[in-house]
């Protein structure tokens, strides 16, 4: 196989020509093929130096021709040092097509994006969850108001894709549709997950995000303080739905476990742990990571509570965990009697747990993290907040080891 080429510029007649102006035609030559290109530029004849293959003449239109053909030629070298570099077969035909940019496949956006959302959607319970396709599909109708909102268009190719399309649809989230920092990060998390699978399939030259910087800051978590938390606990509901949400976020305050992890918690799942005593050992329902809590005192009298309770038995789980919707609406009536005033809602419960019964009692966070279920401990750090009444403590062991020493 020949690595080398032969590249020409000629006048090339055109069907039923009889005078003036000539189209000008790149031929590239490979092994005796050759493929010729119009350059979309004119020529008359009679200016035409077929040896120098350049138009004759010093005036600016000659020297404008003559250096858009000098263009041409370095941009064919370059295809051409590419493919050799690469050691890809080099032929007439694939020059061309490179040349004419042919030769990549012409993605677009919204096609792509859908392509991805149906791979999440046929591995549903093998790695993704019905909320990640949820959320995919609600950033993938964002991107189409965005594109036909925005931009007046259907799609757009992904080539076509760079930092001011990032950057104005990062402001269209925020400013069209209404969305906070986070959620604007999150659509934003999904989009450019997108774009990298274009850039691996060598669909776009240049990430887009290359300058593009998020600068959008977590929320604080709210948790409860232990006055609260016991104010919770002590309360006398005579509402049966009150007094079955109350215990099962108090369960989760005690354990740390999230709504999807205590509606699905089974008898099975309270065993023997390491030392001993009862844990819960299950794993997580977001990520499948494993989640051993050692079960303490007031856990464990929940548990005991409604060991009996028909509706639990039934449906062979430990406690009786109404939908989200209605554990949210019926928490809100909860903070309201029991004088608490903050928008409790279920999740809450899992950075009480983080906060307020573990790290505020010396419970390290590595620990913490690891009952979470975690994978990353700058999660576990979202999730539970040092108090100052640690600091307090903390300082006072040091001041005593000062005056010791």
């Amino acid at each position: 196989m020949s690595t080398n080429y032969s590249l020409s510029f000629f006048l090339k007649k055109p069907k039923n020509y009889k005078s003036g102006p000539k189209p000008i035609y790149l031929r590239i030559t490979v092994d005796c093929q050759q493929k010729d290109i119009s350059v979309g530029r004119q020529c008359e004849p009679s200016r035409w130096d077929s040896h120098a293959n350049r138009v004759n003449g010093s005036k600016e239109d000659a020297r404008s021709i003559n250096s858009y053909l000098d263009t041409v030629a370095h941009k064919v070298a370059e295809i051409h040092h590419t493919f050799v570099r690469n050691e890809t077969t080099v032929t007439a035909e694939i020059m061309k097509l490179k040349f004419l940019g042919r030769d990549i496949e012409r993605k677009k956006l919204l096609e792509v994006f859908a392509e991805h959302n149906a791979q999440v959607k046929a591995l549903l319970g093998r790695g993704f969850k019905p909320n990640t396709l949820k959320g995919y599909n609600t950033s993938i109708s964002h991107l189409r108001s965005y594109l036909e909102q925005g931009l007046k268009r259907k799609d757009i190719e992904v080539n076509n894709i760079d930092h001011s399309f990032v950057v104005g649809y990062e402001f269209f989230l925020r400013a069209d549709l209404g969305c906070s920092e986070v959620s604007a990060a999150k659509y934003i998390k999904h989009f450019r997950k997108v774009i990298r699978i274009c850039i691996a399939h060598r669909w776009i030259k240049d990430d887009p995000f290359t300058f593009y910087k998020n600068k959008a800051k977590a929320t604080p978590k709210e948790f409860l303080t232990k006055d609260e938390l016991r104010r919770i606990e002590e309360k006398e509901f005579t509402e049966q739905r009150l007094a079955h949400v109350r215990d099962v976020f108090v369960f989760c305050c005690y354990t740390g476990l999230s709504y999807a992890d205590v509606k699905k918690l089974t008898p099975q799942e309270i065993g023997e742990g390491v030392d001993g005593k009862l844990w819960i050992l299950t794993s997580r329902e977001k990520t499948e990571t494993t989640s051993n809590i050692p079960l303490l005192k007031k856990a464990m009298e929940l548990i005991t509570l409604y060991r009996d309770y028909p509706p639990c038995s039934s449906k062979n789980v430990v406690l009786p965990v109404p939908s989200n919707q209605k554990a949210n609406a019926y928490l809100k009536e909860i903070a309201q009697s029991c004088g608490v005033h903050k928008a409790l809602t279920f999740h809450m419960s899992r950075h009480t747990f983080a906060t307020t019964v573990t790290l505020a009692n010396n419970v390290p966070i590595e620990t913490v993290s690891k009952m979470l279920g975690h994978t990353d401990i700058k999660t576990t750090q979202h999730y539970a907040k040092l108090l100052d009444s640690r600091v307090a403590q903390d300082m006072s062991k040091l001041e005593r080891k000062l005056r010791r020493g």
